[in-house]
């Protein structure tokens, strides 16, 4: 089997040596400043160079009431995918409910509602940019591709993580049946979704002669300004840690309110104000007593 050379197959996520760093947020500013240029080239040529490639990735962003972010991160997002010539959508999953943040719903809604248009998806967190060119965003035919892997990422380096930015094919996010619809509030339902990886026996892949270390990616949350709701209640602090063994794609309820088509620095994306249901009998705390 062959495989990029920027990706390489993780079978025990053995530990191997960290980089130097070697990046530094000039790079975020180059890439704006390059946003135009490649905006007009994108527009010319993507609808009929074949060297883009047949597929095309829907960017499924999870997300609530962060739009100074947002501002920021899809405009950076279309340039760096177009400068790869990654044919792609941007999908913003809004959450405007009244339960706790479901990322993980939010994600399996993306992936219900991405269109026959795009055959791979992105998990992406709206905080995480990449400023390395070598990282990959092309078609995940092998297997998942963790992008942010613990090796480069700033925050997260526990061998088994697999959050921040995760590519797989359609195919195979069908085969896990999503992620748990049980995690409400921050944190966790990346681990449960590494088990359902495991089972479904899906090879995982990671970036392979990136030598940007914890540089790689510039991370725009600023946890003083924006807490994050790691608040356990009730049941929740021993459930957190259980595997899911049904719910996902299959129990999964929610309604799209409205879907707005926005173009923010000439960048395109597509908002889907999403409201989730919850079962209060199965987890109660998708509510703060």
């Amino acid at each position: 089997m062959m495989y990029s050379s920027r990706r390489k197959p993780v079978l025990y996520f053995k530990e191997e040596r960290r980089h130097s760093l070697g990046t530094s947020v000039v790079q975020f500013v180059d890439f704006l400043t390059d946003f135009t240029a490649c905006k007009k080239q994108s527009l010319a040529s993507a609808a009929e160079d074949l060297s883009w490639g047949p597929h095309k990735l829907a960017l499924v962003v999870p997300f609530r009431e962060r739009f100074e972010e947002l501002l920021v991160f899809v405009p950076f997002m279309h340039t760096f995918l177009n400068k790869k010539k990654i044919r792609h959508k941007i999908l913003i999953i809004n959450q405007v409910d009244h339960y706790r943040f479901n990322r993980a719903s939010l994600i399996n809604v993306g992936y219900l509602e991405s269109g026959n248009d795009t055959d791979y998806l992105a998990m992406h967190d709206v905080d995480l940019l990449p400023l390395n060119e070598a990282l990959d965003y092309g078609f995940p035919e092998d297997g998942p591709f963790h992008v942010a892997s613990p090796e480069l990422h700033p925050l997260y380096h526990y061998k088994t993580y697999v959050g921040g930015i995760l590519l797989l094919t359609k195919k195979h996010y069908h085969m896990c049946n999503g992620m748990s619809n049980r995690f409400w509030g921050w944190g966790r339902e990346d681990d449960e979704f590494y088990r359902r990886l495991r089972k479904a026996e899906l090879q995982l892949f990671r970036p392979h002669g990136i030598d940007t270390g914890y540089k790689t990616f510039l991370h725009i949350h600023d946890p003083a300004w924006r807490k994050r709701d790691q608040k356990r209640v009730a049941a929740q602090k021993q459930e957190q840690f259980k595997v899911d063994p049904e719910g996902g794609l299959t129990n999964l309820r929610y309604r799209v309110d409205s879907r707005q088509e926005l173009s923010i620095s000439g960048a395109p994306c597509t908002i889907i104000n999403t409201k989730l249901e919850c079962d209060q009998s199965l987890t109660p705390w998708c509510l703060l007593g």
